[in-house]
């Protein structure tokens, strides 16, 4: 059954908790979505307020994809450039589906929504993300029509002696 995305749902505690659940159980798994396991709820807490107090102040906007139960099950923001020569694009950060969700497609719902939403931004032509190297997901990207723009080598640490590149993909909207 596919997810039912919103761009900009109502924040709630049940949203709130949905996401620290979302992004817990995703960076537990051993997603590459800013922490490295074991992590808890209260240490991912701080980010996510950053990414609600981005949105109250209309840099962000979040896509929510709920599953047939209505539960969070994919997630990612939707961030705009602050630097007036580059409004033209925008970051997606977080991308996040749950794993019990893993192999159903939903990955490439969640980036084919998010296109779709980024495509309804005024002045949006591009969709920037960086991806975690050593983890196959710039195949992942590029099979959802990203392309690779550059590599810093070694820029992310995830453990001593465990340094990954940090990947820079791009989506051209037009």
């Amino acid at each position: 059954m596919p997810l039912t995305f919103t761009l900009d749902p109502a924040v709630t505690p049940e949203l709130r908790d949905g996401l620290l659940d979302l992004w817990t159980d995703v960076s537990n798994a051993g997603g590459a979505v800013g922490f490295v396991a074991p992590v808890s709820r209260e240490a991912i807490r701080p980010e996510l307020v950053k990414h609600f107090v981005g949105m109250a102040e209309g840099r962000a906007r979040l896509l929510v994809g709920y599953d047939e139960e209505g539960q969070v099950a994919a997630a990612s923001f939707l961030t705009f450039n602050t630097h007036r020569l580059m409004t033209h694009w925008l970051w997606l950060y977080t991308v996040m589906v749950h794993p019990r969700h893993q192999g159903k497609g939903y990955g490439r719902d969640l980036m084919a929504a998010a296109a779709d939403a980024a495509r309804t931004l005024d002045g949006i032509e591009a969709i920037r993300l960086t991806c975690r190297g050593g983890l196959g997901l710039e195949r992942f990207y590029g099979s959802c029509g990203y392309k690779e723009v550059g590599r810093i080598p070694g820029a992310i640490r995830v453990a001593p002696g465990d340094d990954r590149d940090d990947v820079v993909m791009l989506l051209p909207l037009h």
